[in-house]
């Protein structure tokens, strides 16, 4: 591990439910959006000059409902968020200005509840769901205003527009694609936090847009889709898949050997992709940043063995009265005037208490990055 210093989040209200855990993160000038899994928003921070050297400073937290923005498949009550999109992925296009964003797209399995029965907590546990909202991909313009940046629905000087990939509360075109794969197929009727198919990871680079998976593991090889979506050219706001994929598929697989590990989010590094993996299923366990050597653009699908890939940081995990707590879900490169080396923000779900500060701070890891 080599902890650089930390980054507090300051957010505006006291004892924020989104500072209990968040699950997606990237940085965008001099501001820093951050999701949580259990919300419909994204949440943005401005940074500030450095309290200290290993300081970083966010603060100014204002939230982009979701669904001011898109149209999903479940619209909350107004007024409320009681609608979740379990969003698992985030990723700038300096090129084009989009944030692009990606749910989970997994089923989801009731808990038992200590409190119950032993005929109820069967009940409960026998109970899969599926909500609408995870099933989502989209893509939401960025713009600078007075300086800092901000989500909008379209923009009227180079005329983009939200838009997200044709679904409903069944599914969306990916899994439509999915259902009969070889590999991943058979998972899409399984909960995410039992090794079913669950996407935590996202990155895009000009039109190829990377989706990692935390499950299936399979044999202890993890998976990377990649997908080209496109504007639909009949549906405003909308994307669909490109053919890009062997036999006319309309996307490609990517596997690789991580030690037994998902992928928890996707990161570029110039030509080379960085991987944030870490236990699959519901499990604590050891998280590492895998350096992918020219990832960043495949030639084709193909197999990447251990002896490929370069480990370049161990993250901390929960452990001994923090277990089950710092599950490291989200990274992102931060800049900063002053330091050359890279440096990488890694943010977590189900934050322990000692990573808040006060009634309204949280927090997070930032790391020096290994040399190529």
């Amino acid at each position: 591990m080599m902890k650089f210093g930390s980054a507090l989040l300051v957010f505006n209200e006291a004892d924020a439910h989104l500072r209990d855990g968040l699950s997606a993160v990237v940085q965008v000038g001099n501001t820093l959006w951050v999701a949580n899994d259990e919300s419909l928003s994204l949440e943005r921070f401005t940074q500030r000059e450095r309290a200290s050297p290993g300081q970083f400073l966010f603060d100014q937290q204002k939230r982009f409902p979701l669904a001011s923005l898109l149209t999903l498949p479940v619209m909350p009550d107004i007024g409320k968020e009681d609608v979740e999109a379990d969003l698992e992925g985030m990723s700038y296009d300096r090129d084009t200005g989009y944030l692009w964003i990606v749910g989970s797209h997994s089923l989801k399995r009731k808990k038992p509840d200590s409190t119950k029965s032993l005929k109820k907590n069967a009940e409960r546990l026998a109970i899969v769901s599926r909500d609408g909202n995870r099933f989502l991909l989209a893509r939401i313009p960025l713009v600078e205003e007075n300086g800092t940046f901000t989500l909008v629905k379209s923009t009227t000087s180079d005329d983009r527009v939200a838009a997200q990939l044709a679904g409903n509360q069944l599914g969306n075109e990916l899994l439509d694609e999915l259902k009969d794969d070889e590999h991943v197929g058979a998972f899409l009727h399984i909960p995410g936090k039992d090794n079913g198919f669950d996407t935590e990871g996202l990155e895009v680079n000009g039109k190829r847009v990377f989706i990692g998976l935390r499950g299936p593991v399979l044999r202890g090889w993890a998976i990377i889709l990649e997908v080209e979506p496109e504007d639909h050219p009949k549906v405003a706001h909308t994307l669909r898949l490109k053919k890009i994929g062997p036999g006319g598929r309309k996307y490609r697989k990517h596997f690789f050997q991580l030690n037994g590990l998902g992928v928890r989010d996707l990161c570029l590094d110039g030509d080379d992709m960085l991987i944030l993996a870490g236990p699959t299923m519901d499990l604590d366990g050891p998280v590492t940043v895998f350096r992918w050597h020219d990832g960043a653009r495949p030639a084709d699908e193909g197999f990447v063995f251990s002896e490929q890939l370069t480990s370049v940081l161990e993250v901390p995990y929960g452990q001994g009265e923090d277990k089950g707590c710092d599950h490291a879900e989200g990274m992102t490169f931060i800049g900063t005037e002053g330091v050359e080396e890279p440096l990488l923000l890694v943010v977590y779900d189900v934050n322990s208490d000692k990573r808040k500060q006060g009634s309204n701070g949280l927090e997070q890891d930032v790391f020096r990055l290994a040399k190529k």
